[in-house]
């Protein structure tokens, strides 16, 4: 039997966009019992409600992905809420899970957690030389803590609970809300509704100028099962693809993808956010053999198609007569 053939995992967040693709590919590796929370039936920021999932479940894994995530936007309307949302989700989730006795923990952290100003590509060694980007720093520093928290744990109790900071993602079933999305489905959104509309002027946000990583979301995917079988350290593990874009680099091809023709025109009354984000990857490289895989241009035409395909009402389907 593999690895996985033995393991019961708990997934919180395994119903959205990460998550989703996580279960399956466990099933995929022949996981037997996949455990996923609902909102509705267990809030991960009640230490209550994750006891009594533990107890109902008896993981031998809890790989946490729920968080409160959102674009620049949604970050600086509800910076209150993103700081203690993901806070008290990931303390009671990892001491729980340790209370339990769960024989591994997977924190997700976040690409936000770095320095604005930490030279890139980004070193885990880096990550506290200084203060995160303003637009999100109460969400990077949240999720930040879930490595403190980790590290304090593995000190004093021995327990095997692993961090890793996963830059940008993007890819089919993300998060096309043009309130709470990221830049990726908020532009590919965009561009094609101003396709169609046929709207000759497109404004973006910034100066295009900042940079950014991107990760397709089924290279994640391989890279947290990987890491989830096969890291056991304190320290934290930067996923990433290598693949450093500017915004404006970025708008450019989705504008060509999607074959919009109008004015791109760019407000720099409103913030590029960190000025760039690369992530040196040779860690993970190293340890667990991760490489990402998929070209950038292939991935964003497979997340185009998908959402050209899912904003597409059914086919009609004609009733036959016996």
């Amino acid at each position: 039997m593999n690895f996985w053939q033995t393991q019961r995992v708990v997934v919180t967040g395994g119903a959205g966009f990460l998550g989703s693709f996580v279960v399956e590919q466990l099933r995929t590796e022949g996981c037997p019992e996949i455990v996923v929370p609902r909102a509705a039936d267990c809030d991960l920021r009640d230490g209550g409600a994750i006891r009594r999932l533990l107890q109902r479940a008896k993981p031998d894994m809890v790989i946490h992905l729920a968080a409160r995530v959102g674009g620049i936007g949604a970050n600086q309307a509800h910076p209150a809420e993103f700081f203690y949302d993901n806070l008290m989700m990931s303390a009671q989730a990892l001491h729980e899970s340790w209370a339990a006795g769960v024989k591994k923990f997977v924190g997700i952290g976040t690409v936000c957690a770095y320095p604005k100003f930490a030279a890139v590509p980004f070193r885990e060694d880096d990550l506290w030389s200084g203060y995160p980007e303003e637009t999100n720093a109460p969400y990077g520093l949240a999720k930040k803590m879930l490595l403190v928290q980790s590290q304090a744990y593995r000190q004093q109790y021995g327990f095997n609970a692993i961090y890793l900071l996963p830059v940008n993602l993007y890819g089919p079933r993300d998060n096309f809300d043009p309130s709470s999305s990221h830049v990726i489905p908020a532009l590919i959104r965009r561009c094609l509704e101003a396709k169609d509309r046929g709207e000759r002027r497109l404004v973006v946000w910034g100066t295009g100028r900042a940079t950014r990583e991107f990760l397709y979301v089924e290279d994640a995917v391989r890279a947290i099962v990987m890491a989830a079988e096969r890291y056991d350290d304190p320290a934290p593990m930067n996923i990433g693809s290598g693949h450093e874009i500017s915004i404006r680099d970025l708008v450019a091809l989705i504008v060509d993808l999607v074959g919009y023709d109008g004015e791109i025109v760019w407000d720099a009354s409103k913030p590029d956010g960190q000025p760039r984000r690369g992530l040196d990857t040779s860690r993970a490289e190293r340890t667990i053999g991760f490489k990402a895989v998929v070209p950038f241009e292939e991935g964003l035409r497979k997340t185009i198609a998908w959402y050209e395909s899912a904003r597409r009402p059914p086919a009609f389907a004609p009733t036959t007569r016996a």
